[in-house]
């Protein structure tokens, strides 16, 4: 897992229709002192995180485990907040 901070959310005409009802959000990766690590990334919203909280993320496959058995085409998602 990694710390982040959420900076925002995503409005979205069109998304794939498994994504249907998900939150699409803002992260700000942090570093262990909390402050800015690298460019801002979109992740799905599996905690009900809002603007300004710091969170904890994961990318990769294990992005995708919050929603099973559902399989949701997800690069990155919040996963708990701090």
């Amino acid at each position: 897992m990694l710390l982040g901070r959420v900076i925002g959310n995503v409005v979205c005409t069109m998304k794939n229709a498994c994504l249907a009802g998900q939150r699409l959000l803002i992260v700000q990766p942090l570093d262990r002192n909390g402050t800015d690590n690298g460019h801002p990334v979109i992740a799905l919203d599996s905690v009900g995180a809002g603007a300004g909280e710091t969170i904890y993320w994961c990318r990769g496959r294990e992005a995708s485990f919050p929603f099973l058995p559902a399989e949701l085409p997800a690069d990155a998602t919040i996963v708990g907040i701090v």
